[in-house]
């Protein structure tokens, strides 16, 4: 379907009369249609209805499924000899409210069969009218034909060569013609009120539309519901045809925009797949350039560093995109399966090296420096030297034998400290300083005493006091090493 056509096709005339349906009765010449039947003027020879003669007769409402419609009554059986007379002449008169009135010439018979022919024609015409009645009132008539007929018959009412109630008929004919004006108006009414239903919703979906090609991402959603608004849009009739064409070019713009949007998104897509397809054929061709190396931590790094531009790179076409993905990654398993079978060789090998390390420590924590200070120092660096000749452990025991081992080297070194402070001739000399000058001191003091000088005297004391204090901390910290 081209864009810019409608496909609710012509939009309708809220003017234009409805379809006609054929009623019940006999076929009878059909008054054209027109947009608005004129309400019925006065009849040639009769005073004008009063506004209270449609309810001498009034009809009811058209009937809807929830109303039940009683039936219109009917013109009484005719009396001709109340309403006319044929004269010695064979004149044949009829009486209206305006007088009597002449309407042709009787020579057929006596008086009384020609008031009967004149009846039934007046009957004729009533049952005309009848007819138009019924089909008002079951609600199938076409209304604007409906009131062309009931105003033929009306007009015809004044020189209709019937004998009866004219005034009757006429005042019938008008309450069918004021019923049908008054139910076009309603119809007239409820199609503009559905015609602006129906354009609210087509202007809803428009607004939609244009929302989703200006701001609509999710490409398949979008595109979906584009299509339901469509099919929607399908169902919606009722709207003249300028207005319909109006809202549909909105609908047709929007779409053409959503889809020159989506066209200019999947076509930077391809491109930008085409480019990730150029980059992962580079990466692919890099990674199994590695793939055998045994040159580990480098070689890690660099298939580390080719992961992350392999992220960096977007998708390339699907199949293509997996096919690469499938190379790249089995490059990558070659080198890190290798790396892990090597591992697994060296951690064989760092297992012996640690059950033997365990041996050692068991001989290293039975040296006792309490019992030859240089033997224990002996015994530990030949321990020292086996360690070291031993290698690397499995990394996750390498700290526990490293602590046990550096606790043996902590005693031992503790205690040869030990006992070096306590031979230290510089804190044996330290000692006998203070010791010295304690007795200095107390030397002083007696001969002051002597002299009589008591306040040197005690000021001597108190020195050697405080002397004999740091004499005795010096020795005792020689005696606790």
């Amino acid at each position: 379907m081209n864009s810019n056509e409608n496909p609710s096709g012509t939009g309708e005339d809220p003017g234009a009369a409805a379809r006609p349906v054929p009623g019940p009765g006999p076929a009878r010449p059909q008054v054209p249609s027109t947009d608005r039947v004129p309400r019925p003027g006065p009849v040639p020879g009769r005073p004008a209805p009063t506004p209270n003669a449609v309810a001498e007769h009034q009809l009811p409402p058209r009937p809807t499924p929830e109303t039940h419609v009683a039936h219109v009554p009917t013109v009484p059986a005719n009396d001709p000899a109340k309403w006319g007379r044929i004269d010695e002449d064979g004149a044949v008169w009829v009486r209206t409210v305006d007088g009597e009135r002449k309407i042709g010439e009787w020579q057929a018979g006596d008086a009384d069969e020609g008031l009967t022919h004149f009846g039934r024609k007046y009957q004729d015409l009533a049952t005309e009218i009848e007819l138009l009645e019924s089909r008002i009132e079951s609600g199938t008539a076409d209304l604007g034909k409906t009131r062309a007929s009931a105003q033929a018959l009306l007009e015809s009412v004044p020189t209709a060569a019937v004998i009866g109630d004219l005034d009757a008929l006429a005042r019938r004919l008008e309450t069918v013609c004021a019923h049908c004006d008054v139910a076009v108006d309603e119809a007239r009414r409820r199609k503009d009120a559905r015609r602006t239903e129906q354009i609210a919703r087509k202007e809803a979906l428009a607004d939609e539309a244009e929302r989703i090609a200006a701001e609509g991402t999710q490409w398949k959603q979008a595109g979906d519901r584009l299509r339901a608004i469509l099919d929607e849009w399908k169902t919606i009739r009722g709207i003249d045809r300028k207005t319909d064409d109006q809202l549909w070019r909105r609908y047709s713009k929007a779409r053409e925009a959503f889809n020159r949007r989506r066209g200019s998104h999947f076509a930077e897509l391809d491109r930008q797949r085409a480019g990730a397809k150029h980059k992962k054929e580079e990466l692919v061709q890099r990674a199994e350039a590695l793939a055998d190396s045994t040159d580990w931590g480098p070689t890690a790094g660099a298939f580390r560093d080719l992961m992350a531009d392999w992220k960096q790179a977007g998708r390339a076409p699907r199949e293509i995109d997996d096919a690469l993905w499938a190379r790249f990654k089995a490059a990558q398993d070659t080198f890190f399966g290798a790396r892990k079978q090597m591992n697994a060789e060296i951690d064989a090998e760092y297992a012996e090296n640690a059950e033997a390390k365990e041996q050692l420590l068991a001989e290293a924590e039975r040296i006792d420096p309490a019992v030859g200070l240089d033997s224990a120092r002996a015994a530990l660096r030949g321990i020292q030297d086996r360690w070291e000749s031993l290698g690397k452990v499995p990394r996750d025991r390498m700290h526990g034998l490293e602590a046990r081992m550096r606790a043996v080297e902590t005693r031992v070194r503790e205690a040869a400290d030990a006992q070096w402070r306590r031979t230290d001739p510089e804190a044996l000399a330290r000692a006998a300083q203070f010791r010295e000058r304690v007795g200095q001191f107390d030397e002083q003091a007696r001969k002051a005493e002597a002299a009589g000088r008591a306040g040197d005297a005690e000021k001597a004391h108190a020195q050697a006091r405080q002397w004999r204090e740091w004499a005795e901390a010096a020795e005792t910290a020689i005696d606790d090493r």
